[in-house]
């Protein structure tokens, strides 16, 4: 059973106070009042709780007073202050010195419920967030997932819940979003962990070569088997076989790949004699599997064979609150690995990493500010070690490219790509570098702005 969630109630008006902590005991929740802020820190000295209630503006020690002295106390604790004066200027102070949220009176309880309900899931998924992580370090040195947001934090927790069943795992998202991360961490968060994590990219092989990779060959099955070769099944026996870019799989295969995992066996190409493996399957791909069921293109009882749990991966432009995390951490990580004292980035650099929209994700991120720390000779990086693809516009270029910023901004990224283009001859490669971004991003905004490869 579940220890109950322990409230404490700080309201210096005697009506207030049992009005709050009488509904919120009569709710299940275990409540401690307090009739000031002064005796409301000594209680919390003495004893947990998971969140502090606390009106604002009381006699002695103030509730924003409180929420600083909790918060020094213990930063997990949340804390929701109350306040009868509900101005922009007041919920800006509360949520500056450490408040979860803020609530004005008089109270509309089920207002409060929601709220309490609120912090109550997010508090849970923050301590799962953390459980994993300790796990994935203390088993096998992964790095962490790193995210604050709420997509990410819903993530965690479904890895969480799935790891340790055998259940298939479809794991979607935009190319870039870290996909294989979240395989590799629900197969080391599994009783599998011991086993072998074998990857294969559906996407990187010609079909002639991929069911030899998937299942292996006899010796001379065809031209240039010279010898009896394992196949990833058999590589992954007793672990885990991640299929990249599932959505790749040739028909003929998937009909291949649908029979392993009802019978659990198959053959090497070339051989007549069954071969049985214990593997669990994770998947992924950043296509839209759905689009290729109707185009026949996909079956659809392997698409539910794999799809038996979903986890689906935001792009980066849609998880903003993880910016900062993945910013300072790749920071820290390419310094280490180039040796170099770099202290952080100006405050403009900083803004530009923020504003961007990281059309490939993740790795896209990781790439930029490796090439800042490789290409910075301060001690601080700054906005000129950045690409000019990243960068806004300069003054005066609203004006230039219309009066809407966004077409300005536009207008000059089609202008680079253009020029970057001319100079390379048309080959994307080059005017990639020169732009200081990855291929896939040119090719992105190629397409989103209309534009061929060889336009002059």
């Amino acid at each position: 059973m579940a220890d109950p969630f322990r409230i404490l109630v700080v309201d210096d008006e005697p009506a207030q106070l049992e009005l709050a902590g009488g509904f919120l005991k009569k709710r299940g929740f275990e409540t401690v009042l307090a009739e000031s802020g002064e005796k409301a820190l000594r209680s919390f000295r003495d004893q947990p709780f998971d969140l502090v209630l606390t009106d604002q503006k009381m006699a002695g020690m103030s509730g924003l007073e409180l929420v600083h002295a909790v918060r020094a106390l213990n930063p997990e604790t949340a804390v929701i202050v109350m306040t009868a004066y509900g101005t922009i200027e007041t919920a800006v102070s509360a949520i500056k010195a450490g408040a979860a949220d803020y609530l004005t009176k008089p109270l509309n309880l089920d207002e409060l419920l929601y709220r309490i309900e609120q912090v109550r899931e997010r508090q849970r998924l923050l301590t799962e967030n953390r459980e994993l992580r300790e796990a994935l370090q203390g088993r096998h040195r992964i790095e962490g997932i790193i995210g604050e947001s709420g997509q990410m934090l819903e993530v965690v927790s479904l890895v969480r819940r799935v790891a340790p069943s055998e259940a298939s795992v479809l794991i979607r998202g935009e190319s870039g979003t870290g996909k294989e991360l979240i395989a590799k961490a629900i197969h080391f968060a599994s009783p599998r962990a011991a086993g072998p994590l074998i990857r294969i990219n559906c996407a990187a092989l010609p079909e002639t070569l991929l069911e030899s990779e998937l299942f292996g060959h006899e010796k001379g099955a065809f031209t240039g088997a010279l010898a009896t070769r394992k196949g990833r099944f058999e590589l992954a026996d007793e672990g885990t076989l991640f299929l990249d870019e599932i959505g790749d799989l040739p028909l003929h295969l998937q009909a291949k790949l649908l029979r392993v995992l009802q019978e659990r066996e198959f053959e090497r190409v070339g051989s007549s004699q069954s071969i049985r493996v214990n593997v669990r399957i994770l998947s992924a791909t950043h296509r839209d599997l759905e689009a290729l069921l109707k185009a026949g293109q996909f079956r659809e009882d392997l698409y539910y064979r794999l799809n038996v749990v979903t986890i689906l991966l935001s792009p980066l432009r849609e998880r903003r609150q993880d910016l900062p995390l993945l910013i300072d951490h790749f920071l820290r990580v390419f310094a280490e690995k180039n040796g170099k004292r770099i202290r952080g980035f100006t405050h403009e650099a900083r803004e530009t990493l923020l504003r961007y929209d990281y059309p490939g994700n993740v790795r896209e991120l990781e790439n930029l500010v490796e090439r800042a720390v490789v290409l910075t000779r301060d001690e601080v990086i700054s906005k000129d070690d950045l690409p000019l693809m990243v960068q806004p516009p300069e003054k005066g270029a609203e004006e230039e490219g219309g009066s809407s910023l966004t077409a300005a901004v536009e207008g000059m990224e089609r202008q680079m790509i253009r020029e970057a283009l001319a100079r390379s001859g048309g080959v994307q490669t080059r005017a990639a570098e020169m732009l200081g971004i990855s291929e896939r991003a040119l090719r992105y905004k190629l397409k989103k702005y209309g534009l061929t490869g060889d336009d002059p």
